[in-house]
């Protein structure tokens, strides 16, 4: 198997895999960076969302070269990773296993299917994240006695300001549990190209108005280090659990409705 990781914000130790080599993919989109090894039997593919040394703010990573550099390498799925806030239902040290997204972007090219002589196509997002990976997930979190949330809404925002109190509480109203900026349209490419994506959302903070503190980056980065040793535990517990059955999906066809129209 072939397994894609997109480290976000503070997600960069790829101490888990050996034989390590670092290459580079040509895409249409640009130059993509990874690290390529293996874990077992199973090849590994580490990017690095924002670039090495977090240099790239959220409307700005090169969302349609990475999914596509992971396409080319024919990975089987990707699991990515997200520094979020919490809205409701989640605490500081929770991961989360989104299963549902609000988009409030406002200036990322959303999907693959805006370019010219691409056609007009309206893919189904009815479940956004793979139930046969988030599954998997869930299990390998559990496994390891880690707070995990087996459900929740991630909110994306255009950042990279942080959100005001006002927008939190409307989100809240809305249905969100978390808040974070990277995960659109990282989750829409990623279907368009039927892939198997997931992603792992560590809470680091709680949201603007939900306590007295002022919002940092230092407050996130910290209570990310805090939350990394678990969350490579799990990331070993799943690599090494997951087989080339564990698909119970429908992403690897996600545009058969458009091939059969052709």
């Amino acid at each position: 198997m072939k397994i894609g990781i997109i480290g976000g914000t503070g997600v960069c130790d790829s101490s888990f895999i050996s034989n390590k080599e670092n290459i580079n993919i040509t895409t249409k989109y640009g130059n993509i960076p990874l690290i390529k090894g293996m874990r077992n039997d199973k090849m590994i593919y580490f990017l690095e969302r924002h670039s090495k040394g977090h240099k790239l703010i959220p409307s700005k990573v090169n969302y349609k070269g990475n999914i596509t550099a992971l396409k080319n390498l024919n990975v089987d799925c990707i699991i990515s990773t997200a520094a979020v806030g919490s809205i409701q239902n989640c605490k500081i040290g929770d991961f989360v296993i989104l299963n549902q997204f609000l988009d409030f972007t406002k200036n990322r090219s959303c999907t693959f299917f805006d370019e010219k002589n691409s056609g007009v196509v309206h893919i189904d997002m009815t479940e956004p994240y793979c139930p046969s990976l988030r599954n998997l997930l869930i299990k390998s979190f559990k496994s390891i006695n880690a707070p995990v949330i087996e459900n929740g809404t991630y909110v994306c925002t255009e950042g990279p300001r942080f959100e005001t109190p006002a927008e939190i509480q409307m989100y809240k109203i809305l249905g969100g549990n978390v808040v974070g900026m990277t995960n659109i349209p990282e989750v829409i490419l990623a279907r368009e190209k039927e892939i198997c994506y997931a992603t792992i959302s560590l809470v680091t903070n709680y949201a603007a108005g939900l306590t007295n503190n002022a919002l940092t980056h230092k407050e996130v980065n910290e209570n990310m280090i805090k939350m990394t040793t678990l969350l490579k535990d799990a990331l070993i517990n799943f690599i090494d659990s997951i087989d080339e059955n564990y698909r119970k999906c429908t992403c690897n066809h996600a545009l058969s409705e458009l091939n059969s129209l052709k």
